[in-house]
């Protein structure tokens, strides 16, 4: 079966010395994994590299042969170059960030074409806007819109929030967040990209995304951290 798709580079590991494994979330048929035969030797090996970097957006024809195995490229050419994502040390490392955050998330072989159009808006923004601090937060709490596990809002006025069922709630459970973490967490709830990037100060950044990625835990049947978090708390400390 011949597709013509576009894609969003999740993760590329090295095989053998030449070649490249590459999981892509595609916009036609969700998360695939590809063979890159010699993508380290020959004139253009550079040129190959260069389109599997974190969450890169390509276009792509290729041949889905759905028996579980790897399959393959025709054709590959980026959909949207980026002009500072992998050249900002901040941007970059967001990016490397959200693609473990995706990699541990998305599982399924079946297309999920509102998630493909947020990711794809989102990075878009990240690579033409400075103010990025909340970013990471505010895509991972975007994504459970379509992942399936978005906080219930009817009750945010509520003192708690109980992440296993994920909602708002006036009695505090084992699994709930503290009155001071739930009113970050409200915050975040209200926050849009373009909005004031001071909104926490470094201290409550890191408590949001630690509530984040155990709200991720509590949703997503074999989540774990990602290796990246280490990193990116240094770089925005």
């Amino acid at each position: 079966m011949q597709v013509k798709t576009k894609a969003i580079v999740i993760s590329s590991i090295k095989f053998q010395e030449k070649s490249l494994i590459v999981k892509c979330f595609t916009q036609s048929h969700g998360l695939k994994s590809y063979f890159v035969r010699d993508a380290f030797s020959g004139r253009k090996s550079n040129q190959k590299i260069a389109y599997f970097q974190p969450l890169s957006l390509l276009e792509i024809e290729a041949v889905h042969k759905n028996k579980g195995t790897l399959e393959n490229f025709k054709e590959i050419k980026l959909s949207t170059p980026f002009q500072t994502i992998h050249s900002d040390i901040y941007k970059s490392t967001i990016v490397i960030f959200i693609s473990e955050i995706l990699y541990h998330s998305i599982h399924e072989e079946e297309k999920n074409e509102s998630l493909f159009s947020f990711l794809e808006t989102a990075l878009l923004w990240l690579d033409h806007h400075d103010e990025i601090a909340n970013f990471h937060l505010i895509l991972m709490l975007g994504a459970t819109k379509y992942l399936g596990f978005y906080p219930d809002t009817s009750d945010m006025d509520m003192p708690f929030f109980e992440m296993t069922e994920g909602v708002f709630t006036p009695f505090h459970a084992i699994s709930s967040l503290t009155e001071h973490e739930t009113n970050l967490f409200r915050k975040l709830i209200n926050l849009k990209f373009d909005n004031d990037q001071k909104t926490f100060h470094v201290i409550e950044r890191q408590i949001v995304l630690k509530i984040l990625i155990d709200y991720y835990s509590f949703h997503l049947d074999g989540f774990k951290k990602p290796k990246s978090l280490d990193v990116l708390k240094e770089v925005f400390s």
